[in-house]
């Protein structure tokens, strides 16, 4: 009989209680379900690339439907946890959480390894980050080189909306109640397709319903002069933005990583502490296990100023330790719920977070403004312009990073279109709630406390208006 190294006996316990850990289950077995369908077909884009993706979570068979359009980047799978919360208390809803097309560049072989117990956390850790300080590793992920794709400098706002649009009509083909809502920049993307101009009509004439998540738009932030140096300056630059100050796609890669072992080895000596790429600011100042190290990282009370896209009440390191573990502290999001939501826990092939985000979205969605034409989207080829032409109700949540603003936004988008305070659902909770934990926070989460009354008052959207006296074709 063949003898068994100590190594190989280590292995099989160690990767049975990864796959517990992310339990992967079948689409029929009720897990979620993820699509990619042809999104816009851009003349600059190799056809590979027009994608969108959808992550599905609750019944097909729902006649409800709110889509969610996630923030900088952001992935579909960082709604994952809210959007089971959202199907599991309301009837006949179902959620879908777009992926947009940046993500067909990721390279997920090794977490997707991981998640089904075929893999170690080293086996992760090595792929995606060790690799770069250990020449012996030779089988690890390829960074993309922006030569390759130069063609994702156009990848902005038009690109986005009218891959939601595609999303859209999908979910119309299913329901007539449908709501949009969008986390961060994702709020902004709402508003861009809510007011965009489709043929005369607005993107919202699709709609019965928005949702602005610690995001959104108001006035118009960027100039016609402002619009033009920056996309003169975008093609000579990288296509990516720097979230934070870190390079892509290295922002997604620690994320990735450090989600993941804080999910498969929460109490086992953090892997990332002394990897010398990490920034110094996110290091623990003592040693730490892998979940401490991530909760040390994205707690208000931690994390660096630049993060703060990123950050949640999560807790801090323990009293003691060697080492270190994490303390909850009473906060109102769990460390694991972060995890989960990052990692992607339950989807094969996705984690929460965009490794490469394209900057012409970011660019654009200064001239999105309150929906009204402005000199700036002529530039960028925003067509913005039914900001005066909405009838239905809004939610907007602020939270620390949006705060009034994001409750601002809303009213003035509301007050131009002549849409009754009775429509309005305004919550600013800026004071407690950082800019994640509107989709992290549990078991209560004042978030979903308002949105679930919101959505049960939602009413199907009416037959298209007629548009042609406002003159826009």
């Amino acid at each position: 009989m063949r003898s068994e190294s100590r190594g190989a006996r280590r292995f099989v316990p160690v990767v049975a209680a990864i796959a517990i850990a992310f339990a992967v289950t079948s689409p029929a077995a009720g897990a979620a379900s993820f699509s990619w369908i042809n999104g816009y077909d851009d003349p600059g884009t190799p056809d590979q690339f027009d994608k969108v993706g959808v992550l599905k979570e609750g019944s097909p068979s729902a006649k409800k439907i709110l889509v969610l359009v996630p923030g900088t980047n952001a992935g579909a799978t960082y709604f994952a946890p809210l959007a089971r919360d959202i199907v599991s208390k309301t009837r006949g809803w179902q959620v879908w959480s777009v992926e947009r097309r940046e993500n067909l560049l990721e390279d997920q072989s090794m977490l997707d390894r991981v998640k089904q117990g075929e893999a170690t956390p080293q086996q992760l850790f090595d792929y995606y980050l060790g690799y770069i300080v250990n020449a012996s590793i030779t089988n690890h992920v390829a960074i993309v080189p922006d030569a390759n794709v130069l063609f994702a400098r156009g990848w902005g706002m038009r690109v986005a909306v009218e891959d939601l649009r595609r999303v859209i009509e999908q979910a119309r083909s299913q329901s007539r109640e449908v709501v949009l809502g969008g986390h961060s920049l994702g709020g902004s993307i709402t508003t861009a397709y809510a007011t965009w101009d489709f043929g005369g009509r607005p993107g919202a004439d699709d709609l019965s319903g928005l949702v602005y998540i610690d995001g959104g738009s108001g006035s118009p932030t960027v100039t016609a002069d402002q619009a033009t140096t920056a996309l003169r300056n975008l093609q000579i630059a990288s296509p990516w933005l720097a979230f934070g100050g870190i390079a892509p796609p290295y922002a997604g890669l620690f994320n990735l990583v450090a989600s993941t072992l804080a999910k498969v080895a929460p109490n086992e000596p953090s892997l990332l502490q002394t990897f010398p790429f990490i920034p110094r600011n996110l290091r623990a100042p003592v040693p730490v296990t892998n979940e401490a190290a991530y909760g040390y990282a994205f707690d208000t009370k931690t994390s660096p100023p630049n993060l703060a896209a990123a950050q949640v009440h999560a807790g801090h390191l323990a009293a003691s330790g060697t080492p270190r573990g994490w303390d909850p502290g009473g906060e109102i999001t769990p460390i694991q719920r972060v995890a989960d939501m990052f990692s992607g826990s339950g989807v094969l092939g996705h984690d929460g977070t965009a490794w490469y985000h394209p900057m012409r979205l970011t660019i654009d969605s200064g001239a999105v403004g309150d929906g009204i034409a402005n000199p700036a989207q002529t530039v960028l080829d925003v067509e913005s312009t039914h900001g005066r032409d909405l009838n239905l109700p809004i939610y907007a949540f602020g939270a620390a990073l949006g705060g009034q603003r994001v409750i601002d936004a809303a009213r003035l988008l509301a007050s131009q279109s002549g849409i009754p305070d009775r429509k309005l659902t305004l919550v600013n909770d800026s004071a407690t709630y950082a800019h994640i934990d509107p989709l992290a926070a549990f078991p209560q989460n004042d978030f979903l406390s308002h949105l679930l009354p919101f959505l049960k008052k939602v009413k199907a959207v009416k037959k298209h208006r007629d548009h042609a006296d406002h003159g826009r074709r």
